[in-house]
């Protein structure tokens, strides 16, 4: 996550000349592009630039006017965040039925350990409102009877409550790249199961049927590709002779939890980042649990390993 760069996001429909015109608008300004990505999915334009304003010859205000009234003019959506814009943290939850996901952020949140302030939840059911208004954070249901979401009610609710991230806990639905390229490597879903292992839905079912003895869960960061986005923890779990899904279920959701939390807890602190579809981890982060306990270790062979028998053969 970067901290001390302004990050713009140009969303819209796809169009020659798009990158041209930002970026002079920029190099006008005195703005250097320190990192600059952009893509194209079902005729959805977006470009991502992280760009130093540190000695730009105008000031923020002026800046964020000049980009939404080009973007205006490109019939673009321009969202642009300063370094100040990020530093209280504001976290939109999506949720569906289960609670887990979200008992255990809200938890944490309480106690001070999240480092960030949950500031709405949106639900495709209204199932977990009284969750909600039990911590007081406002509640907003944009699923029809069938849940199927209001994606352009989701935006404007992400907008007006300042979402920095977007956190899927266990929400039971694909978000379009409408949604998807506004807040790239800025939404955290957590799947059940060891991706890229069985993705899509009924993954414990999925799991029992091909007769795993190891199942987990995966948090990660949601792309446009369903369950292939950057991974960031997993955990894993042994699964019984007699094991159907619905223990696979009782099993995996502490571990869904678990490791939901500790990937927000690292995006938030800043100590992951993504680079080429996969995430690094700074020296800090090794607070974090990534994969299997340390006490995993102790009990992993480290014999034989592949080329002492040769040396043997030559001591002789």
């Amino acid at each position: 996550m970067t901290t001390d760069l302004t990050e713009i996001t140009v969303i819209g429909d796809d169009d020659t000349g798009l990158v041209a015109r930002v970026t002079s608008l920029l190099f006008e300004r005195g703005i250097n592009i320190e990192d600059m990505d952009q893509a194209v999915r079902d005729d959805v334009f977006r470009m991502y630039l992280a760009v130093d304003t540190s000695e730009m010859v105008c000031t923020e205000a002026t800046l964020r006017e000049d980009l939404h009234d080009l973007g205006a003019d490109l019939g673009l959506d321009v969202q642009v965040r300063f370094p100040a814009d990020r530093e209280t943290q504001q976290i939109a939850v999506l949720v569906t039925k289960e609670s887990h996901c979200l008992e255990a952020l809200f938890e944490a949140w309480a106690n001070d350990e999240l480092g960030a302030d949950i500031g709405v939840v949106i639900g495709n059911h209204d199932d977990l409102q009284p969750l909600a208004q039990h911590y007081d954070v406002p509640f907003h249901d944009i699923g029809d009877e069938s849940g199927q979401q209001n994606e352009d009610e989701l935006l404007e609710l992400l907008a007006e409550y300042n979402a920095d991230l977007i956190v899927l806990a266990r929400y039971m639905r694909i978000l379009s790249p409408n949604v998807v390229f506004r807040y790239e490597d800025r939404i955290i879903n957590v799947h059940p199961s060891l991706l890229p292992a069985f993705p899509g839905a009924e993954a414990y079912r999925q799991a029992v049927e091909e007769g795993v003895r190891v199942a987990g869960v995966t948090a990660h960061y949601v792309t446009t590709d369903l369950d292939q986005g950057p991974i960031i923890t997993q955990r894993a779990f042994d699964v019984p002779d007699d094991a159907d899904a619905a223990e696979m279920k009782r099993r995996g959701q502490p571990l869904e939890a678990d490791a939901l939390l500790d990937a927000v807890r690292l995006h938030l602190s800043g100590d992951i980042s993504v680079h080429r579809g996969r995430t690094s981890v700074r020296a800090a982060g090794t607070e974090y649990q990534l994969g299997l306990p340390d006490e995993v270790d102790d009990i992993t062979p480290d014999r034989p390993v592949d080329g002492i028998g040769s040396a043997v053969a030559d001591d002789q």
